[in-house]
């Protein structure tokens, strides 16, 4: 019984960087699914997508199609994982305050949410099994076999 308890609140690093991985590739695919459907539809889009930062409804489609595929595809392959959440952070954080910002809750939770784990990835990090920790890894070799 006493196992069976310490295994339902233990944690170990090997359980979260699989964590990590899941959040990573989960995340990453939902976002990216929305980013594509915009790239699909970038034509019709490219003259009535929202212009929250008054740079014009084509660059402002073009700057959430870096962050919705390109931020979301650095995020899978856990590359760049800090850096590549601040763009999506952005753009989470305009879709909730500027974009929906006269939408009730239910319309602004999901960019809240992703935003939350967004803000998580830059903190955290993207865990064991990524490429920055390949990178890592090869820095701290080389260091070390000078």
């Amino acid at each position: 019984m006493k196992e069976l308890l310490l295994k339902l609140v233990a944690s170990d690093r090997k359980h979260l960087d699989g964590a990590l991985l899941f959040l990573r590739l989960f995340i990453g695919g939902m976002m990216l699914s929305h980013g594509w459907a915009k790239l699909a539809s970038f034509s019709t889009l490219s003259a009535t997508f929202p212009d929250p930062l008054g740079v014009g409804s084509t660059l402002s489609l073009l700057l959430i199609l870096f962050a919705e595929v390109g931020c979301s595809c650095l995020l899978i392959f856990g590359l760049m994982t800090r850096l590549a959440a601040l763009p999506l952070m952005f753009g989470m954080l305009m879709a909730f305050f500027v974009t929906h910002g006269a939408d009730p809750f239910a319309v602004r939770e999901l960019p809240l949410l992703y935003l939350g784990v967004y803000v998580f990835l830059l903190w955290g990090g993207a865990g064991s099994y990524s490429l920055d920790e390949w990178i890592r890894r090869r820095i701290i070799h080389r260091e070390i076999a000078r």
